[in-house]
Formats: C-alpha cells, sequence, structure tokens
C-alpha cells in the first residue's frame, strides 16, 4: 500500500465511513475508493480533495531534499 492508500483508509475508518457512504460525500465511486485504499490507483489532487473535504480533513503535499549524492532529471 501507499502513504496515500494508508490515510486514505485510516481516516476513513476514523470517521465510522463506509467505502460506499465516502463516495458519495466525495462525488466518486465506491470501486474508485477501494482502488484508491489498495494502492491500485492513486486519486488526482481534486479527486484527493474532495476525499479530504467528506473526512473533514486537509490535504498537505511536502517536498523533501533528496538524499545527498541522488540526482533525478526527468
Amino acid at each position: 500500500m501507499t502513504d496515500t492508500a494508508d490515510l486514505v483508509r485510516s481516516w476513513r475508518l476514523r470517521r465510522g465511513l463506509s467505502q460506499a457512504c465516502l463516495a458519495e460525500l466525495a462525488g466518486t465511486g465506491q470501486a474508485a475508493i477501494s482502488r484508491i485504499e489498495s494502492g491500485r490507483d492513486l486519486p488526482t489532487l481534486a479527486v484527493l480533495e474532495r476525499i479530504a473535504l467528506a473526512l473533514d480533513c486537509r490535504v498537505a503535499i511536502s517536498f523533501t531534499q533528496n538524499q545527498k549524492g541522488a540526482t533525478s532529471r526527468e
């Protein structure tokens, strides 16, 4: 699983919501929530923001420095 998957699932369970209920509140389908929670799909930022709103939490994005010596140029 991914951090996103774990966080969506844990927040949903904390709020006592089913996947179907969260999907309805976030304006998406239950299958999409299932794929996100299993790590099979990574939601867009727009979908993630709708999920966060439905869960009464916020999305926080952080950037961290690469490990020393590591470079990535794509």
